[in-house]
């Protein structure tokens, strides 16, 4: 059996298809947004190339990406206005002289955590931006109760992915500690003492 992509499920379920370029001018003006919580375990270079990737794909034939804002070491359960690059954004956004007429995100899991996504996306729409997402198959309609339900199990996926993530952080580190005998950091356990070089012994 074979597998609808999300723009190929919107269009069955709505009946509205993916808008067609526009048939005169350079069409869209987007602004790539994108985000990777450590560029310690992470490489910056991979993980904005498959970001912007997937939103190339998606504005492909529709217009193209004149601007990128990409966040390198913040949580996703930051607001945007903590975010260095989200908060650029929306200061740009907000500039009637701006370059851009819509937002492109590269997956909602990276930009979005819980509700900030409705408050993000009614900005925009208030200052006449639109935003586009791979997972809805283009611009995003708060009004669209097939969007609406779509923002809700995406806001309860980002949830789980944070929660699936602390817990494996915190059994990998409890499996160093006590089943290695591995010293993470921190106050030294009862009985021990620090020496030079960060090794452990036992007094």
């Amino acid at each position: 059996m074979a597998t609808l992509t999300n723009a190929e499920l919107l269009t069955a379920l709505t009946g509205h298809r993916r808008p067609e370029a526009p048939s005169v001018g350079p069409g869209l003006r987007f602004a790539f947004y994108g985000r990777m919580s450590t560029s310690t375990y992470q490489d910056v270079h991979t993980s904005r190339a498959w970001q912007r990737a997937v939103s190339d794909e998606l504005i492909d034939g529709i217009g193209s990406v004149v601007a990128e804002f990409f966040d390198v070491g913040v949580s996703r359960r930051w607001s945007w206005q903590d975010r260095p690059e989200a908060a650029a954004l929306l200061a740009v956004a907000a500039d009637p002289d701006r370059d851009f007429d819509a937002v492109v995100v590269g997956e909602y899991e990276r930009a979005f955590h819980g509700d900030q996504f409705r408050e993000v996306v009614a900005r925009l729409n208030a200052l006449g931006v639109e935003v586009w997402l791979p997972e809805a198959g283009g611009p995003v309609e708060l009004g669209s109760p097939v969007h609406e339900a779509l923002m809700v199990l995406l806001g309860a996926q980002a949830q789980r992915e944070v929660a699936r993530a602390r817990q494996r952080v915190l059994a990998a580190m409890w499996s160093q500690t006590r089943l290695q005998g591995r010293f993470l950091g921190g106050r030294p356990p009862y009985g021990y003492r620090l020496v030079d070089g960060g090794v452990p012994y036992r007094v």
